[in-house]
């Protein structure tokens, strides 16, 4: 294993970990509005699959997508800066939370509607296609999402027309609060690519290692023309579905069991343990990751709000009782 991989895991877990948390806290104080998806512990599936993928690749993320953003390459303040709703962050600050955009990183949207992710990535997957592009997509979701009809849909489109396309199902085993053995009459994720005769497997989604290694494999499958792949990725939130969420559903013995996993812990504990990453290393990244985060939220607080709030939303009013309408028809 690279050390300089290692390194970079790494530091794109802890980074991770460390912007959610100040998330958390800047909603609290009431500087982010709306909804807020939070994503500790499931921090492997992000940094993994994004770490295997190539520039070019295209992303489609859901709306918990702070995360997928970062990795892409999208700068912490830009992120920041959109959730604080300034004119600095990455979608001007037209789009908050849910809604994080990058066009120059190939980043294309987090999307608040569930299921919506799909239709997307096959869009983008038959564009690749038909103009002959080595690109690939990588298309996110939640087990939440796998009952929608978009789900079935696109992915018997993507294997019908052999679409370059990485479906990455972040299965935390909650939509919202319902148990996917509740909403799921087949719970197992991977088993449903059968039905469109797709390749697919389930992954440790906590292991960021193994995630990162099933990755590569899936691209290297999409890549050679054999058609789409999906990914299925065991993971768990720590915290409830957003921030309004009071997470009465779960035990405190399930958490306890799970937070045992904790996907960033045990990196910096394996890496550690195999030599790959030394202690004066480790607390390195920690305090380049704390320091970024702790600028990002600075930058939010002092950047300026967006001052044109309906420029590219609504077209400029008109007086439907002016005397220049019929003129403007007769002119037609």
């Amino acid at each position: 294993m690279r050390r300089d991989l290692i390194r970079q895991l790494l530091y794109d877990m802890v980074l991770a970990r460390l912007f959610e948390q100040a998330a958390a806290e800047q909603y609290a104080l009431g500087r982010i509005a709306g909804f807020l998806h939070l994503y500790p512990g499931e921090e492997a599936v992000a940094v993994g699959t994004l770490r295997a993928a190539d520039p070019g690749d295209y992303v489609v993320s859901t709306y918990r997508e702070h995360v997928h953003a970062l990795v892409r390459g999208t700068p912490p303040e830009a992120v920041m800066a959109e959730l604080f709703g300034k004119a600095t962050g990455c979608s001007r600050g037209y789009g908050g939370s849910m809604h994080l955009f990058d066009a120059e990183r190939r980043f294309l949207g987090g999307y608040a509607i569930v299921g919506e992710t799909f239709s997307v990535a096959i869009g983008v997957g038959y564009w690749l296609a038909m103009n002959g592009e080595p690109d690939a997509v990588l298309c996110y979701f939640g087990d939440g999402a796998v009952n929608q009809g978009t789900f079935h849909e696109s992915l018997n489109m993507a294997a019908l027309w052999k679409l370059p396309v990485l479906f990455v199902c972040e299965n935390n085993h909650y939509q919202i609060g319902t148990e996917i053995h509740r909403h799921s009459a087949v719970a197992e994720v991977w088993r449903r690519a059968c039905a469109y005769g797709m390749e697919a497997r389930r992954v440790d989604g906590m292991d960021v290692l193994a995630v990162h290694e099933a990755t590569r494999d899936a691209l290297r499958h999409v890549r050679a023309g054999n058609g789409p792949y999906l990914l299925e990725c065991e993971t768990y939130r720590f915290r409830g579905h957003s921030m309004a969420d009071a997470d009465a559903y779960r035990s405190a013995l399930e958490l306890a069991e799970l937070r045992a996993r904790d996907p960033v812990e045990g990196l910096r504990r394996r890496a550690l343990a195999e030599g790959w990453v030394s202690e004066e290393e480790v607390e390195a990244i920690e305090t380049r990751a704390r320091e970024a985060v702790e600028a990002a939220v600075r930058h939010a607080e002092q950047a300026p709000e967006p001052a044109e709030l309906h420029r590219d939303v609504y077209v400029q009013p008109v007086d439907l009782y002016s005397p220049e309408i019929p003129a403007r028809r007769a002119a037609r």
